[in-house]
């Protein structure tokens, strides 16, 4: 790999803010959905092209450096990716191993494709653009992702047309439910919030939040006890990543990871990766349809908050005492240096 902390241009953050959040992972694809063809995404204004080679997953800028085409464009062979153009492969590392119109040239060292690191995770593939030198990939946890008595689901990938920021946030704000979620799970007659306090921690902060109000699709709240306190712990990865286990009767608990990679300045794709000990025997595709109810209720929220980006000057918004999280969070991302963007 050898990534550097050069903006994109085009670029719709801010340079200093995009320098900052460069330094993080962050998903851009399903594990699964990365296979030896070339696949296409974008992060923080970065169109990139992920493959498999040899049991190798590479993931680079997507450009052929001999003539600018996009490698997504091209295909694969078995020894790598082709480029459209010119036919020039691209293999392990990133490296160029073959040029058609020269076969007995050899092929210098320095053609070869600007590469990211990348791990995969929790069914994802995470990418770092710009890695501080020595830095330990920093991916955020997800409680009991190991744990054979739980069932891993994927959620389908979710496009949003609004800033990561904007979405984490609302992903971590508890007062909405009684007003956005009414159809899928909350009750509108239980728009209390009491009071409730956020821990900082090295990668962002935590909260528990005890409630009344439930968890369960609309219409099966019976399977908890009328006078039951549900608790869902929220565990905030700065910038764009947080976990929320909710803790539910019997024992059961479900995690969601809501991952918010920003694409650009005004588009993010949600990964969610989710986790159960309890309704396993039930179609992985109903959860994927539950959660794509939850997500559009959200997504027509974030597309029209103004302003899209997410305000980090505390006065620029006001707040009530249900923000705690809110306020957490901006604290923390200021904490980080970002700013002028924000």
């Amino acid at each position: 790999m050898d990534s550097d902390s050069t903006p994109p241009s085009p670029c719709t953050f801010d340079a200093a803010d995009w320098r900052i959040l460069a330094r993080y992972w962050y998903p851009i694809a399903q594990a699964a959905e990365v296979g030896p063809s070339p696949y296409a995404a974008t992060l923080l204004d970065e169109p990139l092209v992920a493959y498999r080679v040899r049991g190798e997953l590479v993931v680079a800028r997507d450009l052929c450096p001999h003539r600018g085409v996009p490698l997504s464009m091209g295909t694969y062979d078995g020894d790598g990716i082709i480029c459209a153009y010119h036919g020039l492969r691209y293999g392990t590392g990133g490296q160029c191993n073959r040029i058609p119109s020269d076969p007995g040239q050899k092929i210098p060292a320095k053609l070869k494709l600007k590469t990211y690191p990348a791990i995969e995770r929790y069914g994802l593939v995470w990418v770092c653009l710009a890695p501080l030198a020595d830095a330990v990939p920093d991916i955020p946890l997800m409680p009991y992702w190991d744990d054979p008595d739980f069932q891993q689901i994927i959620c389908p990938n979710f496009d949003i047309g609004g800033f990561a920021g904007r979405q984490l946030e609302g992903f971590i704000d508890v007062a909405h439910f009684a007003w956005i979620h009414t159809a899928t799970f909350a009750d509108p007659d239980k728009a209390g919030v009491g009071r409730y306090t956020t821990v900082e921690t090295t990668q962002g902060f935590h909260a528990d939040y005890r409630s009344n109000i439930g968890n369960y699709p609309i219409g099966v709240d019976g399977r908890a006890p009328p006078d039951f306190e549900w608790l869902r712990h929220f565990e905030v990865h700065l910038p764009f990543t947080a976990t929320l286990t909710v803790h539910f009767p019997d024992g059961g608990r479900l995690v969601i990871m809501n991952a918010a990679s920003p694409v650009s300045a005004r588009k993010t794709r949600l990964f969610a990766p989710i986790l159960r000990n309890f309704d396993k025997h039930l179609p992985v595709e109903d959860a994927h349809a539950f959660n794509l109810r939850i997500f559009e209720e959200d997504r027509r929220i974030v597309e029209s908050q103004r302003p899209a980006r997410l305000p980090l000057d505390p006065t620029a918004e006001l707040h009530i005492p249900a923000d705690a999280s809110s306020i957490a969070y901006r604290r923390g991302l200021k904490r980080l240096g970002l700013g002028r963007f924000f």
